[in-house]
């Protein structure tokens, strides 16, 4: 199904956390659509904040490539732990636009923070508690402070769509240890947050669900196997070993590219029932299994569907 270029023309989002991996393609597959994409995020070519990685991608990039795909997008340099910086935002997109139609908590930054997988599955006692606060920081206090001074502006009339990003939807994380305390209630609660929310929004006319990409090929995990995009499967070729190149897993194969989980928030923002998501977590496979979207290779891929049936778990 390819994506109607006006379906969301006129419409304003902010997709906090813009810079790369699951926010930039959630602001692309929105340009696709003819959004507005306000791309924030501390990366930037004009007014630089320092970030917790090192890595070339702007928020100014993201803006330009939302702009090329049909949509207006717009590059606000903002760090989302601050609140005067956000409250700043929120008094800028109040005179410039005056309303938010989406809103898109994406921040993260914790990947390094995380460690490699031979740092996961340590007890809370081996593991760095100054790296573990952060992580709770970056990954809860960011989107309460970016909700708390940007939800008035969507809640003026009906319509509004909040959307948490976490990874792993409300059932898949009860009953999985995810990595460490810190990441595991990380994770649980940004899917809580959008219940939360949800309650305090529904009578204002609007929705908030959790969303989960599955195996997101986003640039940092694309660098890590030395792949691009463009031949990211050449990561599946067991010979790459023999000249040291690392080798996915065999699941890497069900990986997406960030627009697919893009093309999830559309759907669902483009929904006229699409309040029937309120409160609720899924994830980009399922929506997409729910709407008909693909991703940019026509593809479906559904990684957490795929792990729960090896697993013998109930699909939901």
């Amino acid at each position: 199904m390819q994506p109607d270029s006006d379906a969301l023309r006129g419409r304003v989002a902010v997709v906090a956390g813009a810079t790369r991996g699951a926010g930039r393609g959630i602001a692309l597959a929105l340009g696709e659509a003819g959004c507005t994409v306000i791309c924030t995020g501390r990366s930037s070519s004009a007014h630089p904040i320092p970030s917790d990685y090192n890595r070339p991608e702007t928020i100014e990039e993201t803006a330009s490539m939302v702009t090329s795909l049909g949509g207006i997008g717009i590059a606000r340099a903002v760090d989302h732990l601050h609140p005067d910086q956000v409250s700043a935002l929120a008094d800028r997109i109040r005179e410039e636009h005056g309303h938010i139609d989406i809103l898109v908590n994406d921040i993260w930054g914790g990947e390094l923070l995380k460690g490699p997988p031979p740092a996961w599955n340590r007890p809370i006692w081996e593991v760095d508690l100054g790296d573990g606060l952060r992580i709770l920081r970056l990954a809860i206090d960011t989107h309460l402070i970016t909700s708390h001074h940007l939800l008035p502006l969507m809640i003026d009339k009906p319509g509004g769509l909040l959307v948490e990003v976490t990874d792993g939807t409300t059932d898949y994380n009860a009953t999985h240890y995810r990595l460490s305390v810190f990441y595991d209630l990380a994770k649980v609660a940004v899917n809580r947050l959008a219940f939360s929310q949800g309650h305090e929004l529904a009578v204002h006319g609007a929705t908030a669900i959790a969303l989960t990409p599955g195996w997101l090929r986003s640039e940092m995990m694309l660098d890590a196997f030395g792949v691009s995009e463009a031949n990211w499967r050449d990561a599946l070729d067991a010979e790459r070993a023999a000249s040291g190149c690392p080798v996915a897993p065999p699941d890497f194969a069900h990986s997406e590219s960030p627009r697919f989980i893009g093309r999830a928030v559309v759907a669902v923002a483009t929904d006229p029932q699409g309040a029937r998501w309120n409160q609720l977590s899924a994830s980009s496979g399922q929506l997409a299994r729910e709407y008909g979207f693909t991703d940019t290779d026509g593809s479906q891929p559904d990684v957490w569907r795929r792990m729960q049936e090896a697993a013998g778990d109930g699909i939901t």
